[in-house]
């Protein structure tokens, strides 16, 4: 019943963000419409950072405790962290191309998230290449570890290297001025897709348990 109601709670506020996102922020006087799409590719990838420290805390879980719920936590994080990540990386390209001039150009921003993408891509190939649970959730336990090193590497890269992307907007070292209409329908889509991510955790990690107990 819990998990239903996170999930009406989710489609709402996908709603919501949509609206505002079309309905109630105002057209931007540089860039016009194409920013809109900044209400998908802001907020998906600060929710794919969300999975992947979700990932991380299963991870070190599992490797203290050896309890089989924390990699279900793990493994139900990292696929719509994944999913999340494509999702950054898409809308960027589509974002880029009008801005930039082109769909990829290997900024470090860009490069960085690829490699993220790539390295949880790489953990979800390896749960599917070992058939032992506990050598596989060690396994994978260590990748989604490591992986989250990753993380503060594609968020301050705008900071530490000559980038072509632009600065933070939020949750930056020194993040760039916006207007209210627009914080407000990024924080709006940003809670709408952090209701999605974890709707989508509840049911993994319910599915996983009936998976585990039927391999049992």
């Amino acid at each position: 019943m819990a998990v239903r109601t996170l999930g009406w709670l989710a489609v709402l506020a996908l709603v919501a963000g949509v609206a505002t996102a079309f309905g109630y922020a105002p057209r931007e006087v540089v860039q016009g419409n194409v920013q809109r799409i900044m209400y998908l590719h802001v907020p998906a990838v600060l929710t794919a950072y969300l999975a992947f420290g979700l990932v991380f805390l299963g991870s070190v879980g599992y490797l203290l405790t050896r309890r089989p719920g924390w990699d279900r936590l793990a493994l139900a994080a990292a696929e719509p962290g994944v999913i999340f990540t494509g999702i950054t990386i898409a809308s960027g390209s589509i974002w880029g191309k009008p801005t930039w001039g082109t769909w990829w150009t290997w900024d470090a921003r860009l490069t960085s998230t690829a490699v993220l993408f790539l390295v949880y891509v790489g953990y979800l190939l390896l749960r599917g290449m070992i058939d032992e649970p506990d050598r596989r959730a060690r396994a994978a336990a260590v990748v989604g570890i490591l992986g989250t090193a990753n993380i503060p590497i594609v968020h301050f890269s705008v900071k530490w290297w000559r980038a072509l992307h632009q600065p933070a907007t939020i949750l930056g070292p020194e993040p760039s001025p916006i207007a209210a209409p627009i914080a407000l329908t990024l924080v709006v889509n940003w809670l709408a897709f952090t209701l999605l991510l974890l709707y989508l955790v509840a049911k993994r990690t319910e599915i996983a348990r009936l998976e585990d107990l039927h391999a049992g």
